[in-house]
This record gives structure tokens, sequence and C-alpha cells, in this order.
């Protein structure tokens, strides 16, 4: 961003301790982050920097726990278990969100403003208490410890952000076009999907991506709700740092790190899709 001319010795140095504030904060959020990846290459089996790695020896450096992930039985479960469950509480997730937006959009929805708050509640009440409500109630209708029950939950807990990003697509949207797609003799099905549709598509991927996200990482209710046979990463990471500490760990953490860098730029390129729909300039 080019420094306005008229700028004086008390505008730049607030700029520049704005920018070093900036850099700092940052580097104290991404830095215990950073710190997995080279561990995660560890030839030892230890969670700290050995004398070979500070000197930067090649001997000291490995792949052996990334191997160990996917000659371990438990880690290709709870990887097939992740993508599994993500994938599918986000597509339930997203479609309960995107209907659920929709309609709190229009000024007309009756409690509008109740319902939304009812509906962004997981987001808000500590998760402990909401993975112990998901317990006792699915554990009375029988689906505690399967896949379905698992599944419910995450979606429960992504829908909430997949409601704040089309919501937030929603915001402005011309519902003339709708009405004029109705006046023209299409259906409103028809009209969902080729008039509001492709203007909110942007959105509605964002809170899937969320959504797969908040299911990807999420540990608490699967304690509560998972058997055995629906660990996923993050239940056999905790398992893995109570019962049998290796980089293991740290090597599944790095390529966690990895899909979640992807996500994001993918966040990123599709909200500057949407700006460039609305006619708003990116600045570079």
């Amino acid at each position: 961003m080019k420094i306005p001319a008229y700028y004086g010795f008390w505008h730049h140095l607030g700029s520049w301790l704005l920018k070093v504030s900036s850099w700092l904060v940052l580097l104290f959020l991404i830095l215990p982050i950073l710190v997995i990846v080279p561990l995660s290459f560890n030839a030892e089996p230890f969670f700290s920097f050995t004398e070979g790695m500070l000197r930067l020896d090649p001997e000291a450096y490995s792949l052996r726990w990334y191997q160990e992930i996917f000659n371990d039985p438990k880690w290709i479960l709870a990887i097939k278990n992740s993508f599994f469950i993500g994938i599918l509480s986000t597509i339930l997730a997203t479609i309960l969100g995107t209907c659920a937006a929709v309609g709190l959009a229009r000024d007309e929805m009756p409690f509008r403003r109740f319902i939304t708050a009812l509906l962004l509640s997981p987001m808000i009440v500590p998760l402990i208490i909401t993975a112990a409500g998901m317990f006792f109630f699915y554990s009375d209708l029988g689906l505690a410890g399967g896949y379905l029950g698992v599944i419910l939950a995450h979606a429960a807990l992504g829908t909430p952000f997949v409601i704040i990003t089309v919501t937030a697509t929603l915001t402005g949207f011309d519902y003339s076009l709708a009405r004029a797609a109705l006046n023209l003799g299409a259906t409103p099905i028809r009209v969902f999907f080729d008039v509001i549709m492709p203007l909110i598509r942007p959105g509605v991927i964002s809170g899937a991506l969320f959504a797969f996200i908040t299911s990807f990482d999420e540990v608490v209710v699967i304690l509560f709700m998972a058997g055995p046979q629906q660990r996923t990463i993050p239940r056999q990471m905790f398992s893995g740092l109570r019962e049998q500490i290796n980089p293991s760990i740290l090597a599944i953490a790095t390529l966690l790190i990895l899909v979640s860098i992807a996500l994001l730029v993918t966040i990123e390129l599709l909200r500057r899709r949407a700006e460039r729909m609305r006619g708003i300039e990116i600045p570079n």
C-alpha cells in the first residue's frame, strides 16, 4: 500500500509500528506451528531438536515417522474415518446451512433474530457441554458409538459456519431477479438453482470448507460419541500423546498443516472471486 504524500513524521512512525506489531503477532501465532514441521523429520524418537539437527546433519533427518503412519493400521483407519466422517457431515451441514441461510436472509422471516441465535448456539456454547448433551441425546436414540451419530454431531457443529458465510453472501442480494424469474414461469426450485445458487456459490463452498475443517479437527465430540471403529486423526493423536509418544504425531500434524493451508488458499480464492462477481476491485 502506497503511503500518502501528506503523511508527517508521526504518521510514518505509526504506520511503521503497525506493520511491525502485525508481523510480531503473526510470528507469535504461527511460530509454535512451524516448529512442528522440522521436528517431524527427526531421525530419533524425540520431541526436541537433537544436536545433529541443530548442526544440519543430513543423517539426523529422516522420513521414518511418515512411513510409520502409512504402515500403522490405526493411523490408516483414523485417516479413512476423518475423511469419511468429514465429507458426509460437510454435505449434510452444507445442505441444512444453505437452506437456513436463504430463509433467514428474507426480511419477512418471523422471529429471524431468535432463530439465527438458536442456530448459531453450537458456536457459542462450550463444546464440552454440547458434546455431553449430544452423547445423552444420541444414546437414547441408539446412535452413540456409530458412524451415523458422529456424522450428525459433526454436521450440527458445522452448520453454523455455513449459515454465517452464506448469509454474508446474501447481503445485498437483489431478490427482484428471483421475482422476475417467477413471473416468467420458473418454478421456485428452478429459481433457486438457476438464479440464487450461482450467485451464492462462493459462500456455500466457503461454508462447506469451514464445516469440513471443523469436523476434521474436532476431538471433544469424538471422545464422547465415537467407538473404537470411529477413531479419527485428532482422536488417534490424543491417544498417542497419552499412550505411545513418538514423532509420528508430529508427522501427521505436519500433513494436517498442509491440508489446512490448501483449504485456506481455496477460501481466499473463493473470496476474491465473490468480490469480483460483485464488482469490487481487490487491491494487490
